[in-house]
């Protein structure tokens, strides 16, 4: 079996896998929110953040090593690579958990991004993959014949959280400032990046899954739902929006609270993001896919190009095997939130 811990800027995540037969079934995944982000101050990382997170590795390394798993890796993204005291930061990481702490890159991120839902799919054709994390967002175009741009946006859903709301959800001018800043950014993107437009761009990570489960439940949608169009993911920003009196709307906070707990304060600055991001690119539908960057780590530097798939009891498709396929979203009837405010919210 395989460790996999992701150190991410909002939370730590642990995945274990057992490759038998070139199947590869994720048997574990556990999470915890840390908010790692949060703990960077005038560009370091605090030794609160520090000690907090070596110890949810310590308690990572106790269960893998109760398991007897020796394939045990772990890496770190955008909080801790930002961090001006970033070698200090992962030395005593690793000296308090026990664990080497590998800190990949923003392009090296979105490449495993990528890998992991190629892996995953039993096709992939030309599009667009988004991936907002807890302190950045990747964004890679790719064809059938692979990646083409990769671009690190600086922008993720608790780092914005922290530079741009006040109260638990952010105002009307506090949307309006992050999208402006993500807008800034996309616009420095390269001239030779491909602007689309993309009819349907492949969300990865916890904003995108964390969004479809919200949509699930306001929309009343499926369970195996996994696809959502771009003008409901507006609807449901809309939803959210805080009262005149600026107070949160208590009833859509119960939603947020019962369906993704650990994301309360970060999932609708994700999901400004995500959308303004999909409609910079023209994007209609937003296919979301559980496989991401923790497989794609585990397919480049731990199986080095070993044939695997994942089990079909594993992953759920990815954009790129469903951009010919209908949206379960539009299947919806007249009854359906999408047209109007869910009877819950």
């Amino acid at each position: 079996m395989y460790a996999i811990i992701d150190v991410g800027s909002n939370t730590v995540r642990l995945n274990i896998y057992r490759l038998e037969y070139g199947q590869l079934t994720q048997v574990l995944n556990r999470k915890e929110a840390v908010g790692l982000s949060s703990y960077v101050k005038n560009g370091n990382l605090m030794p609160s953040g520090i000690r907090r997170v070596s110890n949810v590795l310590r308690e990572c390394k106790a269960l893998v090593d109760d398991l007897q798993i020796e394939n045990v890796h772990a890496f770190a993204t955008a909080a801790i690579r930002n961090a001006r005291n970033c070698d200090e930061a992962v030395k005593e990481i690793s000296r308090i958990s026990g664990l080497k702490l590998q800190v990949i890159s923003g392009e090296t991120e979105a490449e495993l991004d990528f890998l992991g839902v190629f892996h995953a799919a039993d096709h992939v054709a030309n599009g667009l993959l988004v991936d907002v994390g807890g302190g950045s967002a990747e964004l890679v175009t790719y064809t059938g014949e692979g990646m083409s741009h990769v671009v690190d946006l600086p922008y993720g859903s608790l780092n914005t959280y922290d530079s741009f709301v006040e109260n638990i959800l952010p105002t009307k001018k506090e949307r309006k400032a992050i999208r402006e800043a993500v807008l800034r950014e996309l616009e420095k993107l390269p001239e030779d990046f491909d602007k689309g437009p993309y009819p349907m761009i492949c969300g990865v990570g916890g904003t995108a899954r964390a969004m479809n489960k919200l949509a699930i439940e306001m929309f009343r949608l499926p369970a195996e739902t996994s696809s959502i169009r771009v003008s409901d993911l507006g609807k449901m920003i809309k939803l959210m929006e805080n009262t005149k009196k600026g107070s949160v709307p208590t009833d859509i906070l119960d939603i947020i609270v019962r369906v993704v707990p650990f994301r309360v304060r970060t999932l609708l600055p994700g999901m400004i993001i995500l959308h303004t991001i999909a409609k910079f690119f023209r994007c209609e539908n937003i296919e979301v896919t559980e496989a991401g960057v923790r497989e794609g780590y585990l397919y480049k530097y731990v199986l080095n190009g070993q044939p695997a798939k994942r089990s079909r009891k594993s992953r759920s498709a990815s954009g790129a095997q469903r951009a010919k396929r209908k949206s379960p979203v539009r299947k919806r009837g007249p009854k359906a939130a999408a047209e109007s405010a869910p009877e819950n919210a």
